[in-house]
């Protein structure tokens, strides 16, 4: 088999978890490839033209998606950048386009920087957490100092060159208090696509189970819904919210853009600097290294029972009380990762932000269904 039998999107780490800050909440900066395995601080061009090749041959879809995170990329600088669409351009067939994608603090960015996204049609996803003092709670450089006003130049170069952008803000249990300062910052600053990502860091020895930092469920939902009517009131067409899109999309039966609410998970692996392939982001561990790509191709590894098992598993071990939610369609119990709660039955496996989520998806609920309508009626030329 050279093609997968589904779409996929890698998070490919050409840096590792090497990064330029130190964010007090980043799950990614202990993921470190050890021992005579863990190979160089970068990944190496050959691997690198590998990784390419087999991305490439593998992906079923007409666009070929790459999406280079880390720990930072950009601490590669842009000449390694320039290496990679050079490799991509040499090997990509023709009737076909590639698109590239990469998740950053920004901090690093200059002219140089902006001028190459911009002419090779990068799309960014920029880490920013609200105004300065809720950005700063967290996201601090490795000495303990303020990233705020280096994360704006990035963000300000990347709007003058009108690099698609999208504002990644993790929402903990500080900021999930100001939600109106937070949106209302993204409002300000021209933000067009915002997404919104809960803290949750489970500590079995904390009460509740999670750190003090974690944002309360009931804490998510609340914040949701604040700014779901807010954008309701002022921005519908002008702001795109991931997770207002996210349930928009059932109103038109489409299946979810975004792993952590389809019902089977599995699509979104990562490939590590040194070719190592793990099952997920968030389980970058040695029971998850299915492979390197160097001895196994990348369909090969996409496509293993291993890989499949770990992606049904979502739905497999879904508790019952999620099975007959009202909301499930919009839901599909999230993320593995956050499922250490119990159902009200005892059955464990239950989301520990479920009681937010449905608080969010309720609110929604009515907006959807009457975009549904709208969409029905268009479709068979009925008048409303």
């Amino acid at each position: 088999m050279t093609v997968a039998s589904r779409g996929f999107q890698v998070f490919v780490k050409p840096a590792g978890a090497a990064c330029n800050l130190a964010c007090r909440y980043c799950y990614y900066l202990e993921k470190r490839p050890l021992g005579p395995e863990a190979g160089p601080p970068r990944m190496p061009e050959d691997i690198l033209e590998r990784y390419i090749a087999q991305h490439i041959a593998a992906s079923p879809d007409e666009i070929v998606r790459f999406s280079w995170h880390g720990g930072e990329p950009a601490v590669l600088g842009v000449d390694y950048f320039r290496t990679i669409v050079e490799i991509q351009r040499r090997l990509y067939p023709p009737g076909r386009r590639i698109a590239n994608g990469m998740q950053t603090n920004g901090t690093l960015f200059d002219e140089d920087w902006g001028r190459f996204l911009a002419a090779e049609r990068f799309a960014v996803g920029l880490s920013l957490d609200g105004p300065r003092d809720l950005h700063d709670r967290h996201r601090l450089t490795r000495n303990g100092q303020s990233t705020f006003d280096e994360t704006m130049r990035g963000y300000e170069i990347l709007v003058r060159h009108c690099v698609p952008t999208d504002i990644l803000c993790v929402v903990s249990g500080a900021n999930a208090r100001c939600p109106s300062d937070v949106y209302g910052f993204f409002r300000e600053i021209g933000a067009s696509c915002v997404t919104f990502l809960p803290l949750v860091e489970p500590r079995t020895e904390a009460p509740g189970g999670v750190s003090p930092e974690s944002v309360p469920s009931e804490a998510w939902g609340d914040f949701l819904c604040a700014v779901f009517d807010e954008w309701q009131s002022r921005d519908i067409g002008r702001i795109k919210v991931q997770i207002i899109e996210e349930a928009a999309r059932t109103a038109f039966g489409q299946e979810h853009s975004v792993c952590i609410f389809r019902p089977v998970c599995g699509d979104i692996p990562v490939v590590e600097r040194n070719g190592d392939f793990f099952s997920c982001d968030h389980y970058v561990d040695a029971e998850h290294c299915l492979g390197n790509i160097r001895e196994t191709p990348l369909v090969e590894l996409l496509e293993s029972p291993h890989q499949r098992a770990f992606g049904l598993a979502k739905l497999g071990k879904l508790p019952e009380v999620c099975r007959s939610c009202d909301v499930r369609v919009m839901c599909n119990g999230e993320c593995p990762k956050n499922r250490f709660s119990r159902a009200p039955d005892g059955e464990p496996g239950l989301n520990y932000l479920c009681a937010g989520y449905k608080k969010f998806f309720r609110r929604v609920r009515p907006f959807v269904e009457a975009v549904a309508d709208v969409w029905a009626r268009q479709k068979t030329g009925t008048k409303t």
